[in-house]
C-alpha cells in the first residue's frame, strides 16, 4: 500500500476547514441575563445543527443563601420540564481558613429515574461578592435514538467561607428530542448571565 504524504507547504495553503469537518470551536447562540429572576430557559436554539451545546455559568449569586442552582430539561419547548433523570454527583472542597478540606460523593443530589429538577451547585452563597461559575455541557439533545447525557463542573463559594468544586453528570432518559432547558434556584430568584454555545 502506498503512503501519501503531505508536505508543511500544503498544509500553511489550507485557509479553511470544511464546514462538514469538527472542529470543537463554540458558536454563541444565546445569551441570559438574570436579574432577580425566578428562572432562565433556552426555548429555541436547541435542535439539530449542533451535536452538543454549552452553558456557561457567569457569577449566579443567589437572593437566598445556601440556595442550590438547579436545570431541567423539555422534549416540549418549555411547556413542561420534567424529563426523567439518572445522575450522580462528587464535589471537592476547602475552607479559606485551610483549616477543612474535603472530596466525597454528594448522595443528597443526585437522581435515580426522577423528573426532579437536578442540581448542578449546592449550597452558593448570597453575600455580595459570592457567586458560582461554571458550565454544562449537553451531548446530541436531538437524538430520538438515544438518552441525553450531561456533564458539569461549577464552583462555587460556600457561605461558610469555603470554595466548593461540583462535579455533577448524568443522562435525561429519553429518545424525544430535548429541545428546552430551564436554569433556577431551588430557593428564591438569582441575578447572573448564562450564555448558550453550539459545538461545531
Amino acid at each position: 500500500m502506498a503512503l501519501i504524504s503531505v508536505s508543511n507547504n500544503a498544509l500553511q495553503n489550507i485557509t479553511a476547514v470544511p464546514a462538514s469537518i469538527p472542529t470543537g470551536a463554540l458558536v454563541l447562540l444565546s445569551t441570559q441575563t438574570a436579574s432577580s429572576s425566578a428562572s432562565i430557559s433556552f426555548t429555541s436554539g436547541i435542535d439539530s445543527t449542533y451535536d452538543s451545546y454549552v452553558f456557561k455559568f457567569i457569577d449566579i449569586n443567589p437572593a437566598t443563601d445556601n440556595a442550590y442552582f438547579e436545570f431541567n430539561m423539555s422534549t416540549d419547548g418549555g411547556s413542561n420540564y420534567n424529563v426523567v433523570k439518572t445522575t450522580t454527583s462528587f464535589l471537592a472542597e476547602h475552607s479559606e481558613s485551610d483549616a477543612y478540606t474535603g472530596l466525597f460523593y454528594n448522595t443528597t443530589i443526585d437522581l435515580a429515574q426522577s423528573t426532579s429538577y437536578q442540581t448542578l451547585k449546592n449550597s452558593i452563597g448570597s453575600g455580595s461578592d459570592e457567586c458560582a461559575v461554571g458550565y454544562m455541557q449537553l451531548f446530541n439533545p436531538s437524538s430520538t435514538t438515544y438518552v441525553k447525557h450531561f456533564i458539569a463542573n461549577i464552583n462555587g463559594y460556600l457561605s461558610a467561607d469555603f470554595s466548593q468544586n461540583e462535579y455533577t453528570a448524568g443522562y435525561g432518559n429519553t429518545t424525544s428530542a430535548v429541545n428546552a432547558i430551564r436554569f433556577q434556584m431551588n430557593s428564591g430568584n438569582f441575578d447572573g448571565i448564562i450564555k448558550m454555545y453550539g459545538v461545531k
